[in-house]
């Protein structure tokens, strides 16, 4: 047998030959050749008018071509057909695209792209950014395995990743990393779950003290601009943006600003559903966050998660004031718990918002629900997908154990062998919208924050965009998850050594990426 470092070598070599055929995610439909198409001078491309689609390229342009060399030849050509550039960025907006690349590109035989929307268009440069691999010898750019034919289009459209910044306060250029480190695993929502009982990092124009007693320092606070910002830079990349805002539960910190929405002093929450005070500040506050009609705001995604999860209702019992109100209502704590998600809901769906919660809104409300409301599958072990779906109800699934990111030793093969429809009749595959790892802040900040998303979160990109039947083993798919996590490294994103045990841990010694 080679030596050792022979054996090392020859594995990373397959590796990196492999980065030329292998795509992550797995396209829905895709062949390849023999031929290496070389790459004398960059790709040009023609078809293009519209700044999302121009930044796109420019975005792309130095992720194909990192290395600085000199440059000489032709470019290759790249014809692109986009129906719609200016396509709003909503759940069901259109990401599918084609891309074709014929043995000898030429300019009446280019590589040719077609996609719906500008989307569309931004997956099919990852995918060809993808595609192109360098040549360390030769220092030049080539396409291998030509002639290349791949059409492809997400599986579910609903593709995420939960990010917390109340356990821990996340700085906008944080957030516009993760939002770059999504976009190439084609993952297209950031969930942000914005405030918690530990802290209100959020400036409300309406509310200020919310933020400015309800953040951990003035400096951990972000203003609207900050917002506005994110969102852009967001869409830009095809990622949505949907807040959180989760009541009546996780809302402590509220009461730093506004005391008389908490049921005492003593008692800060859920939130007190005796005075209108409560409703009137979180009617003014999703006004702030959504512009208080559809599709406009800080946040434009038409999607807005209201949690609902996890409401220990003891403190309405156990305030006088609170409990008298219950009474004169004629509802006990569930009927209160029902009565405020109710008009939350209402609240926001005055606001142009359809609305999401965690599942614990389901196990006690189930069909009195407002039928429009999509439930949050996240309880351990949680198999409510079925029940949902049978009542026609969407779902989205990030059940803790299997796709909670904070889950150290969750591994990535128990991630993508992860089903979202399983036990749910396929007449309602549906209304299974997709789902989401779910990178909760306890023990994440800036310093760790991509290490514990990455790679494993690949893992959950894949089984929401590829073909379930493409995607069956992970065992067949490990050579491919671990070239995208050193293609993460080499894109500057902190994506831990793919073999851990333990998410997030460093590497155990001296080695290459592709042996880690």
């Amino acid at each position: 047998p080679l030596p050792m470092k022979l054996q090392i070598l020859a594995f990373a070599g397959s590796l990196a030959g492999a980065l030329a055929v292998d795509v992550w995610p797995m396209p829905t439909e895709s062949s390849f050749g023999t031929t290496a198409v070389q790459i004398p001078n960059k790709l040009s491309f023609t078809g293009i008018s519209s700044d999302d689609a121009k930044e796109g390229i420019r975005r792309y342009d130095s992720l194909m071509f990192p290395h600085n060399i000199a440059l000489d030849g032709d470019a290759v050509p790249v014809q692109v057909t986009i129906d719609d550039e200016e396509s709003e960025l909503q759940l069901y907006t259109d990401e599918s695209y084609k891309l074709s690349i014929p043995e000898s590109p030429s300019a009446s035989d280019p590589i040719t792209i077609t996609a719906k929307t500008q989307f569309g268009f931004l997956r099919s440069l990852e995918t060809l950014s993808q595609l192109v691999s360098f040549d360390f010898d030769e220092e030049a750019y080539s396409i291998e395995s030509a002639p290349v034919k791949i059409s492809d289009s997400p599986r579910f459209p609903h593709r995420g990743v939960l990010v917390d910044s109340s356990r821990h306060f996340e700085p906008i250029e944080t957030l516009k990393g993760v939002v770059d480190s999504l976009s190439y695993a084609k993952l297209n929502v950031l969930h942000w779950h914005l405030v918690d009982s530990q802290s209100f990092p959020f400036d409300s124009p309406t509310y200020p003290l919310l933020g400015k007693n309800g953040a951990y320092s003035e400096y951990e606070r972000y203003t609207p601009n900050d917002i506005a910002e994110l969102v852009e830079y967001a869409r830009q990349r095809g990622v949505r943006v949907m807040v959180e805002i989760d009541t009546p539960g996780h809302a402590a910190s509220w009461c730093e600003g506004y005391p008389e929405i908490c049921p005492s002093a003593s008692c800060s929450e859920p939130l007190n559903p005796a005075t209108n005070a409560t409703f009137d500040l979180i009617d003014g506050l999703f006004k702030d966050l959504t512009g208080g009609e559809a599709k406009s705001g800080l946040f434009p995604e038409t999607l807005m998660h209201l949690g609902g999860d996890e409401v220990n209702t003891d403190c309405w019992t156990k305030t006088d004031s609170v409990s008298s109100w219950m009474d004169s209502q004629g509802m006990d704590e569930d009927e209160t718990y029902a009565y405020f998600i109710a008009r939350v809901q209402a609240i926001a769906h005055s606001h142009g918002r359809e609305v999401i919660g965690w599942e614990e809104i389901w196990n006690h409300f189930k069909t009195d629900l407002d039928p429009s409301t999509i439930i949050h599958q996240w309880l351990p072990g949680s198999h409510v997908g079925p029940e949902v779906t049978s009542a026609g109800y969407r779902l989205i699934w990030s059940t803790d154990g299997v796709w909670y990111l904070d889950g150290l030793k969750t591994s990535w093969k128990d991630m993508y062998s992860a089903e979202p429809t399983e036990g749910i009749d396929e007449a309602n595959f549906d209304l299974v919208l997709g789902g989401e790892g779910c990178m909760w802040g306890e023990t994440v900040d800036t310093s760790d924050i991509q290490e514990t998303i990455w790679p494993r979160a690949a893992a959950i990109a894949e089984r929401l965009w590829s073909p379930k039947d493409l995607t069956a083993s992970a065992d067949d798919a490990e050579d491919r998850y671990a070239a995208f996590r050193c293609l993460l490294n080499r894109r500057g994103i902190a994506a831990a050594p793919y073999s851990n045990d333990i998410a997030r841990e460093a590497p155990n010694g001296p080695g290459g990426c592709f042996e880690q």
